[in-house]
């Protein structure tokens, strides 16, 4: 009898290494451009799209980086003209994360005619001395000069991304930074707190005393943020996430998602993350995770390009989680989410009970006051939310019987 065919999967996220220059607070894997590098990544990245395209049937595409706005409009093309020949175009939701000093219109109209539909623009601060701060390479100008652009492209889904707590960082200085990127009238912010990662500046800095850490105005300015931002039509769905609920005209959009729990420009690409889904990555470093099984590609462009010119993928490490561990993932990282686990879902996704496997995790969180529980589901509180990170350990299972491997 013929094997069934594996379901496809929905969710692919392409990794763009190149940066014009690495930020001091940078802990991904990325690398200053040059321009012959790139053009051997477009290529390798085309040959990788090739040998997956088979396992594809995509709703959401993320283009992250880096920054995949510093490729040039002949790059581009080559990677849409395969994404169109093998059959990758349409999918519902398309990010391509951009940065506000590499948005040209001949880029934006490029990607919007082959279906982007969803850009995301770095801006992380407006204040030009945190962004010379930060190793930024854009002006608050630019910002507002890309943000004109992409509307006048047609995009009318634009993310903005915001860092605060950066060091030298007032609360005033945030809250003028809230005020502008509110008044531009994105469809989702997403916004971070500076995390102090080994290898970077900004770590070296910190740790030879040149600042200090103020953890409770780091609190202070999110619950700022979070109230702000929902005074302005984009209230929080994920831990650092904001979202409008409706398309300009009032009218109500439903999302592909099952409970319709989600507000209409909610990202449906991270929703996939935060709900266990699969999904396949592209490029250097990249990491997939399909049916249990995560690899990981090399972190290493050269030798990323050099495997697939020579017919092999290029891993570096396979894992593949015992179904437990699996479960416990996924319910660590859908705490992240506002509306928490609905326990139907959670057991239609991974096929454990959270009611019987984490009760006592559970019970632990609505003591604290960091959850809530109800006959439908399990979510954290406001205040759960802001620990969500030592919240979510806590669903956590150890699996000594992973299998983890070199590939």
């Amino acid at each position: 009898m013929p094997h069934p065919q594996p379901t496809p999967v929905t969710s692919l996220y392409v990794h763009v290494p190149f940066c014009a220059r690495k930020c001091e607070y940078c802990a991904f894997y990325s690398e200053a451009s040059d321009g012959e590098t790139i053009n051997r990544y477009v290529a390798a990245l085309v040959r990788e799209l090739e040998r997956v395209a088979a396992q594809l049937k995509l709703h959401t595409v993320f283009f992250g980086g880096g920054t995949p706005s510093l490729l040039n409009v002949r790059q581009w093309e080559q990677i849409l003209l395969a994404m169109d020949r093998l059959g990758l175009l349409g999918a519902a939701e398309w990010t391509v994360e951009c940065n506000p000093a590499t948005v040209s219109a001949d880029k934006a109209r490029l990607l919007r005619d082959y279906g982007a539909n969803r850009l995301s623009l770095g801006v992380q601060s407006f204040d030009e001395a945190l962004l010379d701060r930060l190793g930024r390479v854009h002006s608050r100008e630019m910002v507002f000069r890309s943000f004109d652009l992409l509307r006048g492209a047609g995009f009318d889904n634009l993310n903005l991304d915001l860092m605060f707590a950066i060091p030298g960082q007032t609360m005033a200085m945030w809250q003028a930074t809230l005020r502008e990127a509110l008044a531009l009238g994105s469809e989702h912010l997403s916004c971070y707190e500076v995390i102090y990662e080994v290898d970077t500046p900004l770590f070296a800095q910190l740790n030879a005393g040149k600042f200090d850490v103020d953890e409770d105005l780091a609190c202070d300015m999110y619950d700022e943020l979070v109230e702000r931002a929902a005074e302005a039509g984009l209230p929080r769905y994920e831990v650092a996430n904001f979202s409008r609920d409706t398309r300009s005209g009032g009218n109500v959009v439903a999302t592909s998602e099952p409970s319709g729990e989600f507000p209409a420009f909610a990202c449906r690409h991270n929703v996939n993350y935060w709900r266990g889904g699969d999904f396949l990555g592209l490029g250097p470093s990249a990491t997939t995770y399909v049916r249990g099984v995560r690899t990981k590609n090399v972190s290493n462009t050269q030798l990323y390009c050099e495997g697939l010119e020579a017919g092999q993928r290029p891993l570096v490490s396979r894992e593949e989680l015992p179904p437990l561990g699996r479960a416990g993932e996924t319910a660590a990282f859908g705490l992240r989410m506002v509306a928490g686990w609905p326990f139907l879902e959670f057991q239609r996704v991974t096929g454990f009970d959270l009611r019987a496997e984490w009760a006592g995790e559970m019970r632990e969180l609505e003591e604290r006051g960091w959850g809530v529980r109800d006959e439908r589901g399990f979510r954290l509180t406001s205040a759960g939310l802001r620990f969500a990170d030592a919240a979510a350990e806590m669903f956590l299972r150890p699996s000594p019987a992973a299998a983890v491997s070199a590939a």
